[in-house]
């Protein structure tokens, strides 16, 4: 069973979703003959660099509110957070442009090292603050998990580097017609969108492999 999921690095519910699919694969009997390829997707292609700017003020800004309701706003979802073992902390986060962390990921894929460096990008940026489109930062998050620093730079600064797997992952997302992350895809016929509960995820892998498994 192939489970593709794409998501974007600074994409609150796209974390969230992820471990509630995890949670779900724990439960998941048949959980060793699944595989879980992550595809990318930018939330927001034209974001600049981090520009000083916090994440309430960029909330507040992009729906028109008070910067005290996006504070609120922020707190709700870092309430789902916690709920799945997450720790958000929205004061530190930069928000940035995600291109190069999903160059760096597809080539991590390459060095069979995609989960990881899936994981550590999802929690240096929520987490930890850190900003995700700085090279340096990339090469040691890419460190971190056993990639080769001097290589992970050369594909940083190479901008055609791994840009076109990028591109294709956002291509298929178009033409099955995702719109948000989280989005997964079971078997290439079974859709989630969104970071639904655990039971959802569990519900769906179980269904999914009844019917591949009565059909043979």
């Amino acid at each position: 069973m192939k489970i593709e999921v794409w998501s974007d690095f600074v994409c609150p519910f796209c974390y969230v979703g992820k471990r509630r699919l995890e949670q779900a694969l724990e439960q998941f009997p048949h959980r060793e003959q699944v595989e879980v390829e992550f595809k990318s997707f930018e939330l927001d292609p034209n974001a600049k660099p981090y520009s000083g700017q916090s994440i309430h003020e960029l909330l507040a800004s992009k729906y028109g509110t008070s910067v005290e309701q996006a504070k609120q706003m922020n707190e709700n979802v870092g309430e789902q957070a916690a709920g799945v073992g997450l720790n958000y902390n929205f004061d530190t986060m930069k928000h940035t442009n995600t291109f190069d962390a999903h160059r760096l990921a597809k080539f991590a894929a390459t060095e069979g090292k995609e989960k990881e460096m899936t994981e550590i990008l999802l929690h240096s940026y929520f987490e930890e603050g850190k900003l995700i489109s700085d090279h340096e930062v990339l090469a040691d998050l890419a460190e971190s998990v056993g990639l080769d620093r001097q290589a992970t730079l050369d594909v940083l600064k190479d901008e055609k580097k791994f840009a076109n797997d990028v591109r294709i992952d956002e291509s298929l997302a178009q033409q099955i017609g995702v719109t948000g992350v989280p989005f997964f895809v079971i078997n290439q016929k079974y859709a989630i969108s969104g970071a639904q509960p655990t039971s959802t995820f569990l519900g769906a892998l179980q269904q999914v492999w009844t019917e591949e498994n009565s059909a043979e």
